[in-house]
């Protein structure tokens, strides 16, 4: 049986993301673990990159369920696997869904949660990190085949977002979850504008 680290275990690091649904998340953390053998990550776009608070908990909770609710679910599309130039990070891209993703972040990238982040915000779909240069070619081949050869639908509509928090042994725990408001339907049929506030 599972038991959730003890508090002792978890550091001042904390994200935002939204998980993938099944049955494409199993078949994203199963193509993660070939690449990168026991690695347990649960498939996600991150919408909050890792950051330290410099405020409590749950005020940094407020503060991202607040910004959250102004936004509605949302359809996500995945494209073609790729690597990101500097940190050889291999990924999937996100082909429809970046701009309310992008808005969301910056929305979100304030107050107690603000930080310069690293690398330029860029939505994606994490399948493997921190690998040896030599190594990255090889996966990035066997990332692609696999990819192309399943048959799954590689879009999802995003409905919630999770809080999370790290710990000593890179294990997220999920703090908190909020769903997002479905989007209401004009008279004519079409969307209202994915943010509200």
């Amino acid at each position: 049986m599972y038991k959730s680290p003890p508090i002792w275990d978890r550091i001042n690091s904390y994200a935002l993301v939204t998980y993938i649904p099944e049955p494409l998340a199993g078949f994203l953390d199963r193509l993660r673990e070939e690449l990168v053998p026991n690695c347990f990550l649960r498939a996600h776009v991150t919408i909050l990159p890792p950051r330290p608070l410099v405020v409590s908990t749950d005020e940094a909770w407020e503060v991202l369920r607040g910004i959250a609710r102004s936004f509605t679910s949302f359809e996500v599309q995945l494209g073609d696997v790729d690597v990101l130039p500097v940190s050889d990070v291999i990924y999937v891209r996100i082909t429809a869904g970046n701009e309310i993703l992008t808005r969301m972040h910056d929305a979100m990238n304030v107050d107690g949660l603000q930080r310069q982040e690293e690398f330029s915000y860029l939505p994606h779909v994490t399948l493997a990190q921190e690998l040896e240069s030599d190594e990255v070619d090889e996966l990035v081949r066997v990332a692609r085949i696999r990819w192309a050869e399943s048959s799954l639908a590689k879009s999802f509509r995003a409905e919630k977002v999770c809080f999370v928090q790290n710990t000593r042994r890179n294990l997220w725990l999920d703090i908190a979850e909020l769903e997002l408001p479905k989007p209401e339907t004009k008279p004519s049929g079409e969307l209202k504008d994915q943010f509200v506030g």
